[in-house]
């Protein structure tokens, strides 16, 4: 079974509800049409009716649930939640009725009452407005001090990481992690590894250096952050600073970095700064023709997750699918 398959059977065996905030754009829509087909999730979209309907023609979307901000019975709650979480901005109550107009803002509110178990969105906004949102209304998840994002990818035919499938991190989000930061990072990706693609992770701590090889100042964050990553999860398979060959081929691994228990083994790879997470999954993508699930968010109390703007329907349906997964694990 391939990891979406895979994915797509967990989200079934404990269907979740999904908030779909984009709902006048068609992909949403076919991507709703298939996530009722297939049983994966219930699906919440938000706005008018009769417009959305309108937009949905040729399409069965009978099954999810629309639900119109302008006609919603409980927006005072929401209202009156949302003053209480930035009242220390000076959040008004006109205000905040203002921002939850916006499907971005009532659909994390959605989820943050527990009305829905996590939300998708991205395909016609940007990363910055989808997050926004969830950082001001659901905030990060407890013991995390950092939200980030990685892509799942599946490499065909490949003998390294677990049968092909790594995590890549950071690859979308953070642009520049500090060593704190980074630790953070690999953290959280190896409970996202652990949690979607059900194996032990083994984590590199990616640089142009292996053990000293190279000397440098982003040599040295990569150093003081695989030593506080150590110190935090010292039962968690993790080491560095390993160049990429030496993290993933076992040959090299054990040439360059003798006695590492990591060292050609690695399945989570996290990379020094986004310039080299961003370059090395799309060089991957292209080049290995591999599947690239993400970016997925990592570190938000409730799961939000970015789409790019770019996705096929297909693309938002492996994404609830996942979505579903975390808030499967988040409860």
């Amino acid at each position: 079974m391939d990891f979406l398959q895979s994915i797509k059977e967990k989200a079934k065996a404990d269907k979740k509800t999904i908030v779909l905030p984009e709902s006048l754009e068609r992909r949403t829509l076919e991507a709703t049409q298939i996530i009722l087909q297939e049983e994966l999730a219930n699906v919440i979209l938000v706005g008018n009716e009769e417009t959305i309907l309108a937009k949905a023609e040729g399409l069965d979307i009978s099954g999810a649930e629309i639900v119109d901000p302008e006609q919603y019975i409980h927006m005072e709650e929401f209202i009156d939640t949302l003053v209480e979480l930035r009242k220390s901005k000076g959040m008004t109550k006109e205000q905040a009725a203002k921002l939850l107009k916006d499907p971005l803002y009532f659909g994390v509110m959605m989820v943050k009452k527990g009305i829905a178990d996590g939300m998708v969105a991205g395909a016609v906004n940007s990363t910055a407005n989808v997050l926004r949102p969830s950082l001001q209304i659901l905030k990060t998840a407890p013991n995390t001090k950092l939200v980030s994002s990685f892509f799942v990818m599946v490499v065909p035919d490949c003998e390294y990481g677990a049968n092909g499938t790594f995590i890549f991190s950071d690859a979308g989000l953070v642009p520049n992690p500090n060593a704190e930061e980074l630790a953070a990072i690999a953290l959280s990706s190896a409970k996202s590894f652990n949690a979607l693609v059900g194996e032990e992770p083994v984590v590199g701590m990616l640089s142009f250096s292996t053990k000293g090889s190279a000397s440098h100042p982003d040599v040295d964050k990569v150093i003081e952050a695989t030593k506080i990553a150590k110190e935090l999860a010292p039962d968690l398979k993790l080491d560095g600073e390993l160049q990429l060959d030496a993290a993933i081929v076992p040959s090299v691994g054990a040439s360059k970095a003798p006695g590492s228990t990591v060292a050609g083994k690695a399945n989570v790879l996290i990379f020094p700064d986004l310039d080299a997470g961003n370059i090395g999954y799309k060089l991957t993508q292209r080049l290995a023709k591999a599947e690239a699930y993400g970016p997925i968010t990592q570190g938000i109390a409730k799961p939000v997750n970015d789409l790019s703007r770019g996705c096929s329907a297909e693309d938002i349906v492996g994404v609830v699918a996942i979505t579903c997964v975390q808030a499967q694990l988040s409860e």
